[in-house]
Parts: C-alpha cells; structure tokens; sequence
C-alpha cells in the first residue's frame, strides 16, 4: 500500500522535529524522537540514525546501489540493460521485498528504513535527475536529423503515432458504450492511449546504445522515426495543454501561452546565437569556459521553473533549452563530459528504484473494472502501434525479422513513462491500480524486448562475404577501391606514402575512401558526413580539415590516377567497425587499411602513446569486414615513395612469405608495388627445411607456388626473389630478427596467416603480444628492435 492510500484510509500521526537534524549524534545513540500512531495506541520504535536525514539518506543509496549493480551482474548474463536492473531493485525494495519484510518485523505500516521525510528528499533527489536527464537528452539529440530522415523514417513516425491514437480512442468509445464509464475513467484512459502511442526517442536512443545498434541501419532508422513521432507529438500535447489552460481559466491560459511562446522565441533567437558565439570564442579541442557553463545551468534551472510556473510538463522548458544547445564539440560535448555521468549514473538509478518502489504488486481491490479497461485500451494501443510501424518497412521491402525487430524498438518502454506515470499518480491523475499495473507493464517490457531485438536482428548478418571482394580477384588494370582509415590526424602521412607505393596510373587507378574516426561526444546520434558533398558547419569541418586537405593534394599530385573521397564518422569506438563495413560495403573496396593502434617517435622510435580503443576495433574488423583486411604499423619513419624520391634512391620493399591464403593475397598486393619503377621489391621465401609437402594442404602448396612462378622465373628490374630454408620457429626468429637489424628495407609486407601452423612458426604464436598481427607481423612490430620500417599485415577477406 502506498503512502498517499494510508494517509486516505487511516488516520497517521507523525511526530518529529522541525526543520530536520541533518547530522547524527553517532550510530550507537539510538532515538526515540520518531513516533506513529495509527489508529492504535501509541507505538514508539527506533532504527539507527532514522531522525537525520543525510545518514539515512547515504544508507538508502548505498542500499539502492548495490542491490542494483549485484542485480545487474545477474540480468547482464541474459543481455538485459541497466535499467532493468534498477527496475528489479525497486521492486526488492518496495512492497513485494524488504518493505513488506521490515514492515512485517516491526508491525508498523512506515518502513523505518525509508521514514517518510527521507522520502520527499530522495522524490526531489530523483525528480531533478530526471530533469536534469532530459535536458541533456536534449543537448545530445539534433533536431536537423528530421527533415534529413527520409521518407521511410518520416512515414514510420508518423503512422506509429497516428494509428495506435485512433484505435484507442476507438476502443475508449466502445468501452463507454458498453460500460457507461465515468468522466475519471475515460480521462485515465486517454492518458494511458496517449502515452503508449508514443515513441519517446531518449527511450529509443537508451535501448539502441545498450543493444550497440545505434550506429546501424535499423538504428539509424529507429531513431529518426522516434524524432518524427517525438517532434509530432510535442506539437499536439503543446496544442492540447494550453487548450485546456484557456478552457479553465481564460486569462491565466492566454498569460501562460503568451509566456511559453515569449520563452520559446527567446531560445531560439537570444539562447541559440549565444550557444554559437561561445562555441566560436572557444579554441579548437578545448571544452567551453566554467563560467559559461554556469550560465547554461541557471538557464536550465530556470526553465524548469518556468515549465513548472505554467502548469506544463516540468521536462518541457528543460528539453526546449536542451535543443537549442548546439550538439557536438564544444558546447554539447562540455555538458555532457561534466554531468552525463552524475545524471545517468547517481541520480537516475535513484529515479528508476524509487519510482518502482512505489508499486504494490498484488490483484487490484479497488477500481477493477477502470484496471480492466486501461488492460484492454492498451493491448489495442500496442498492438496498433506495432503493426503500423511494420507497414512502412515491409512495403520498402525490408526484411521481416528487421521489420519486426524496428516495431519493437517503436512500442519499447522506458524512463520517459516511468516519469510520466509517476507524476500522474502524484497528482492523481491515475489510481493507484492503474499505477501499479502500468509500472509492471514498464518492466515486462524492459525485460522482454531487449532480448528479442538481439534474437531477430544481427548488424553483423549485412558483412557475410558472399562475393569475393579481395586483392586475387581484382582484375588487372582496372580501379582498384580501397577504403583507408584514419584515427589521428598523424595516420594521414603513412597512408598516403602507401598509396602511392601501390603504383596508381591512369590505366590502373585507385579510388580511395578515406573515413576519419572521430569519438562521440555530446551527441546521441552517430554522424557520417560525405566532405564532397558536407557544407561547411560550425563543429564539423574543423574536425578533418587537415585530412581532406592532404587527400585533395595527395588526388591533385595524382590526377587521371587517383580519386580521393573524404568522410568523417562521428560515433562511439565501440560502434565504429560498423561504419567501416558499411562503407566497404558500399563502396565495394577490395581492401581496408586500418592503422596500428601504437604510435612511435620520429626521433628516437620509442613508443609515444596506444589507443587500446584502435586495438579493438582492428580485432573486431579482423572478424567481420566484408572485404580484404591490412594493418599498417608505422613506425615513426616516412620514407616517400615516387612522390619525392630520386631515381638513384628507391624505395625498398620486402615481402616475407610463408604460404597460405593470406601470404596469396599480400603477394598480390606487392606485385602492384613492384610496378612501380622507383619501387624495390624482395620476396622472401622462408621454406621448412624438411620439405614435406604431405605434412601440408597440397592445393594451398600448388597454389602458393603457381603465385610465385613470375617472381621466381619472371622477376625483372628492381624485383628480386630469395628462398630461405628454416628448420623451425627458432630459426624463423633469427632470420626475421636480421632482416630487422640490417634496416634494409622501408617497408615489410607480410600475410596474417592466423591459427595456420607451420613447421616455419610452430611455437610462436604462444610469443606474440599482438595476435592481430600475426606471427610474423609481430616479430616485425616488436620494440626489442631499433628497426625503423614501417609493417603491412594482410589478411584476405573471410568468406563465411
């Protein structure tokens, strides 16, 4: 039983000091200052520290906490996200759980481990949280995604709200046909239509960040829908709400309008400049000034006060100033990096727990018939609203796992609903049934649909290799797509030396993709911008300007050869990989460069700095990228090739092979380098000593040796061909190691050849530090050597 339905069916009296004693006098002076009665006689009970609100109020978060993280590490175990854990907590916590037990313990109907004014402190705690949440859900999301959605997103929208709105009020009118309800129970219902024919998009961006399919195409998708419906559904609750103030009370609603849409004009043409003018004084990569965000926050606070002063929804002033901030770097990224992690890590979980701990899970005493009608409304409603947002998809020829997994993420509950129905209950909108029943709706849906979404949709399905999209099958003299990527500005000079090693002529030319990677920050929605076709914005164009200019030289030194196209991805490292296959995909590219995730000195060769992030996504694009795979390590020193180099000096490449599918395809790849007459090509054959050939795969033995028949009878020029017999891995080491400590060469080009055994390695795969790079590649990245060539590691595309 909740508090406010104890306070109407029972007489409480509570006795206590005003204002609050805040500190204690010690965990062992136990109090007797706190008093009920209840319709019996006078009870006195204590709890340690119950009379001091900041005790209590750190033991009630620290209860929170780590009933929530230990309930977490159990549902992450069925890929369930956080906010189910807080959701379960809540439900421990309150009348199902230790509520019910302490109550039970003491014979009180007050749970002396949440005392009542313990509880207003932590309901302003939780309810400035989830303020303060979606203001930053505001910041984070941009409102010129929407008209940039397209016609799929903008229709999907549209419908999910549209149709699931008409069939509740359908079903309300049947209800009141057949039931003659009463004026109460048909506005609780309309609340209850309205609110499940919504798609609120802080919903959809939570649930897509924790299923890691934001950056994806049904994420992409899902999340534009959700601002379509969200920007929709704004414009008709701010029509509905002043209607209703003006039909209360003419003057105080023609006041209140008159003030939100003077507020709403002063964001977008005195907040917003501003947010731009700061953003301009600000220097490239620095956060904005302390005393700007100080500003921005006494905004915020007093946009919530103003929501609050015209009777609107207490998120509508915060969530307004929220878009008018620019999203990105610097301002977005400023707000979000100070208190993204306070909002979503302290005060909502608070928010979450607390609203749960509000629920009576028991079958409804009271109200039952209004219980049954909100049960049957909103099953229409959902239904409604999943098979309107399936139309649109499966008439774009979507496939229908996809289609299904998009309707879910459309119909998914979350935070937004759990505020919504919290403040109807408060202020008494809902009964307190209905409350209960749609709280444990929220939770059904937290807890089923995530898994489903996983069950039907796998981002990873798009990248399976049915065509062979690698160096072997690229036919001679035509373009040859290669998609380059960039994580520092400093990549760009390596790259581009090895692109002009891999000869680019006009009778065979190379088109180059080139993705500059850049981590987001204070947006909620990733960004691919194309630069051939991007205009010049405020936070954008600065971030790989240094890269298109390099790459416009680098076309324009090479022109009739070279085609060069700049996109920059903004998103999480953890959702990178799939821009790059996407790309890849699109492009159709033979081959994708990723740079090594250690960066060297240019003086001495020692080791700057690692990006454990870039190691990450290389492992990941190791195993999932549509097409051919190398690694580029550069090791501090950029020797150019034709570019700057004379005739006399040329530039030196060796390639190590030992046999296999990846040696195939870095062998192909090194003899378009050696077409190149400023190039030096050596190919060095490291064969097992016993020659066996039995001990091996016979085709990959016939097919390794038909490769190297033009190296070996056909070389010319600057190629050369040298076979090396090795006994085993040790002597593998000592060759490996004298090729490093004669410094001869500028470049190694090696194959990965991962999990391949060979009497030429066996043993040293249990020494590499980098599995990534292979065996061979490793020895060759090691820091025992003062070796100053720079490694490419091929690995030919995975045919799954």
């Amino acid at each position: 039983m909740s508090l406010y339905e104890a306070l109407a069916n029972t007489t409480v009296t509570i006795c206590t000091d005003l204002p609050f004693r805040v500190n204690s006098l010690g965990l062992w002076k136990r109090s007797e200052r706190w008093t009920v009665n209840a319709t019996t006689p006078l009870v006195n009970f204590s709890f340690p520290l119950q009379n001091y609100t900041m005790p209590i109020l750190e033991f009630e978060m620290t209860l929170m906490f780590v009933l929530t993280e230990l309930t977490h590490l159990f549902l992450k175990i069925f890929g369930l996200p956080a906010l189910a854990a807080q959701l379960v907590a809540g439900i421990l916590l309150g009348d199902a759980g230790l509520s019910r037990i302490v109550k039970s313990s003491s014979h009180h109907d007050m749970n002396p481990i949440f005392p009542f004014a313990n509880q207003e402190i932590l309901n302003i705690m939780s309810l400035f949280g989830y303020i303060f949440f979606s203001f930053l859900i505001g910041v984070k999301l941009n409102l010129g995604l929407i008209p940039k959605s397209g016609k799929k997103a903008l229709y999907t929208g549209a419908l999910s709200l549209s149709v699931p709105i008409v069939a509740g009020v359908g079903t309300i009118i049947l209800l009141h046909s057949k039931w003659f309800l009463n004026g109460q129970e048909i506005v609780q219902l309309a609340f209850l239509t309205a609110m499940h024919s919504l798609t609120p998009s802080p919903v959809v961006v939570c649930l897509l960040t924790d299923l890691k399919i934001l950056n994806s195409e049904l994420g992409r998708l899902a999340l534009s829908s959700a601002l379509v419906s969200d920007l929709c559904t704004i414009a008709i609750t701010s029509v509905a709400a002043m209607a209703t103030a003006v039909q209360q009370n003419m003057l105080k609603g023609i006041r209140d309008i008159v003030v939100m849409v003077a507020y709403a004009l002063f964001v977008w043409l005195v907040f917003r400049p501003f947010m731009f003018w700061i953003a301009k004084r600000t220097p490239q990569g620095k956060p904005i000034k302390d005393s700007y965000v100080v500003l921005i926050m006494l905004a915020f606070l007093g946009s919530a006060l103003l929501s609050n002063w015209c009777e609107l929804s207490f998120v509508t002033g915060p969530l307004m100033l929220g878009f008018a901030v620019p999203d990105g770097p610097p301002v977005g990224a400023t707000l979000v990096n100070k208190f993204d992690f306070m909002v979503n890590r302290v005060f909502m979980p608070v928010f979450a727990t607390t609203s749960m701990m509000r629920v009576t899970i028991s079958l409804p005493k009271a109200h039952k018939r209004t219980v049954l009608a909100a049960t049957i409304v909103t099953s229409v409603v959902y239904c409604s609203k999943f098979v309107a947002s399936l139309v649109i998809p499966l008439c774009c020829k979507m496939h229908m796992r996809d289609a299904i997994a998009l309707a879910l993420i459309l119909c998914s509950k979350g935070v937004v609903e759990l505020g919504a129905y919290t403040f109807a209950s408060d202020t008494w909108i809902i009964f307190s049934e209905v409350f209960d029943y749609m709280m444990l709706t929220v939770v059904l849906y937290v807890l089923i649909v995530p898994p489903l979404i996983r069950l039907l949709y796998d981002p990873k399905r798009k990248y399976v290799g049915y065509q062979k999209r690698n160096l072997m099958h690229w036919k001679p003299n035509s373009e040859l797509r290669i998609l380059a990527c960039i994580n520092r500005a400093d990549n760009t000079p390596a790259i581009i030396n090895f692109l002009d090693a891999s000869c680019p002529t006009r009778d065979s030319p190379i088109a180059v993709y080139v993705l500059h990677l850049v981590k987001l920050v204070g947006r909620a929605a990733p960004v691919l911008i194309s630069h051939n076709l991007q205009k010049r914005t405020l936070s954008n164009n600065s971030l790989s300007e240094n890269v298109i200019i390099s790459f416009s030289n680098f076309q324009r030194d090479n022109e009739g050869a070279v085609f060069a196209q700049v996109f920059t991805a903004i998103t999480i490292p953890d959702y990178m990989y799939d821009d790059i296959c996407t790309l890849a995909i699109d492009k159709a590219t033979s081959l994708i460069i990723l740079p090594f995730h250690r960066k060297w000195s240019r003086v001495n060769g020692s080791i700057e700095s690692e990006n454990q992030n870039t190691r990450t996504l290389n492992c990941r694009m190791l195993e999932t990228a549509p097409c051919s795979v190398g690694i580029l390590v550069n090791r501090g020193h950029v020797k150019y090739t034709n570019s700057s180099a004379s005739p006399n000096e040329a530039y030196r490449v060796a390639l190590i092979f030992l046999g296999g599918s990846d040696d195939r395809e870095a062998l192909t790849l090194a003899k378009r380098v050696a077409k190149d007459a400023y190039i030096s090509l050596t190919v060095i054959r490291l064969v097992d000593a016993s020659g066996d050939e039995d001990g091996n795969d016979k085709w990959e033995w016939v097919q390794d040796n038909e490769m190297l028949k033009e190296m070996k009878y056909n070389g010319a020029g600057y190629v050369s061909y040298v076979e090396q017999i090795v006994e085993d891995g040790i002597k593998t080491t000592r060759k490996i190691r004298s090729l490093m400590d004669e410094n001869e060469y500028d470049m190694f080009i090696v194959g990965r050849r991962f999990n391949v055994s060979s009497p030429q390695t066996l043993g040293l795969d249990q020494w590499s530090e980098f599995p990534e790079l292979g065996v061979i590649g490793d020895m060759l990245s090691s820091t025992d050597s003062r070796c100053k060539s720079s490694v490419l590691v091929i690995q030919q595309q995975q045919q799954r």
